[in-house]
């Protein structure tokens, strides 16, 4: 096995399908962007709306949030996969079932997901800034969506941001569902390479494709959560805050 992983030869071989390789990562990549924009506005959205006074909202989300938590990533995308086109056939009245491309699937699959554990990510946020504050904000004549606007939401962005990130970075990795319904990604088309020549090389470049993705990310998170730990410094303003006055000596 040892000496498998070292042959010049099928490294070449893995490398002359670079190409196939880098059109799976574009693939990624694009996966990525769309679920994240998907998971953060429906995360954000739900999550504004689980601390809401309606409880029929509350109920709404809650159920939500439980069963996209509570079931596999893997499980939900074969189901849209099976079951969507035929729901479309449905809804469009088509003559057969009418079909999803896998980029959507993609997207959805992880966006949808994500979009629940966004949710509480954004609750726990919203619930750690002091009540007091919307509270002002609405005396201030501002109305309950401006102030979650102009208020709420940015001093709870500033808390959340290390678990944010923490759930791009599981999202990228989510993305490798994909390879269930050929979906094109990088790992549809790495395990493509290996069934084709039967040569691990193409699970390792996988994988060094995701580390491009994924170890920024993570040097983000680690660099955010550093931040959060660090007390905020005063601010200087020139002319009102002074130095400390040095105490005075005692006479002899």
């Amino acid at each position: 096995m040892l000496a498998g992983l070292l042959d010049a030869a099928r490294w070449s071989a893995a490398f002359s399908e670079m190409d196939t390789f880098w059109a799976g990562f574009a693939v990624t990549l694009q996966v990525v962007v769309a679920g994240l924009a998907l998971s953060l506005v429906l995360g954000v959205l739900l999550g504004v709306l689980s601390t809401t006074r309606s409880k029929v909202l509350r109920g709404v989300t809650r159920v939500y949030v439980e069963f996209f938590q509570n079931t596999p990533l893997p499980v939900q995308v074969l189901f849209m996969y099976m079951a969507g086109p035929q729901f479309l056939q449905a809804l469009t009245g088509a003559d057969q079932p009418v079909r999803i491309a896998p980029f959507v699937l993609g997207f959805l699959g992880v966006g949808l997901y994500h979009a629940a554990y966004i949710a509480e990510v954004i609750r726990t946020g919203i619930e750690a800034v002091p009540r007091g504050q919307m509270e002002a904000a609405r005396s201030q004549g501002f109305s309950r969506v401006q102030a979650y606007a102009y208020v709420i939401l940015p001093q709870t962005f500033k808390i959340i941001l290390p678990p944010l990130c923490n759930q791009a970075l599981n999202l990228v990795k989510n993305t490798s569902v994909l390879a269930l319904v050929a979906g094109g990604d990088l790992m549809y088309r790495s395990d493509n390479f290996v069934s084709l020549y039967g040569y691990l090389q193409g699970y390792l470049i996988c994988c060094l494709l995701y580390f491009i993705i994924c170890f920024p990310l993570a040097l983000l998170v680690q660099r955010l959560e550093k931040r959060s730990k660090e007390r905020p410094r005063a601010k200087v303003i020139p002319g009102i805050t002074s130095e400390p006055a040095p105490a005075s000596t005692k006479e002899a």
